[in-house]
């Protein structure tokens, strides 16, 4: 019974290790990304492959081109072994281009699965090697004539987003 629940809560943090990505990438809150990697861990991005700093360095630079970003993260396969795990999260990431001229604000969604090798190191786990793996794309644009409710909470790209707000340090 003991195993069990061990692998449990392995498999409820190694989760959480995701969902505090989606998070901090799109919040752009690198600390917060950064913690979700081992220093000598490999991203393999696709556009981007390499280290973790790297990572944080080259999402730093391109994320800001968009007006918002959404990770929406569904089935959450994790198959732990000791101190090492596979992890596999299937997500939807919404990315709202800007305006430009007469070209419209476009939304581009893709499908992708993050394909994790996790490593619990000190207690703690977090990703060594990332894949993330395009299933399918596409863009839509979005009508010109959109605009936010005036009582609404707008959200923002940073740490004055209203969700910190409530965070418990």
């Amino acid at each position: 019974m003991e195993a069990k629940l061990q692998q449990l809560l392995d498999e409820a943090e190694i989760r959480r290790v995701h969902i505090r990505y989606c998070r901090g990438i799109d919040r752009m809150d690198w600390d917060l990304v950064r913690s979700c990697y081992h220093p000598d861990a490999i991203d393999r991005h696709g556009a981007y492959e390499g280290g973790v700093e790297g990572f944080i360095d080259w999402a730093a630079e391109l994320l800001p081109n968009f007006e918002s970003t959404q990770h929406f993260t569904g089935n959450q396969y994790v198959e732990v072994h000791g101190d090492v795990a596979f992890a596999e999260h299937y997500a939807q990431a919404s990315h709202r281009t800007k305006p430009d001229g007469d070209k419209p604000a476009m939304d581009w969604v893709v499908n992708i699965r993050y394909v994790d090798r996790m490593e619990r190191r000190n207690g703690e786990w977090r990703i060594a090697d990332r894949m993330v793996v395009l299933d399918s794309q596409r863009s839509d644009p979005v009508p010109g004539d959109l605009a936010p409710l005036g009582n609404s909470n707008v959200g923002r790209r940073d740490k004055d987003d209203p969700s910190y707000r409530y965070q418990i340090v």
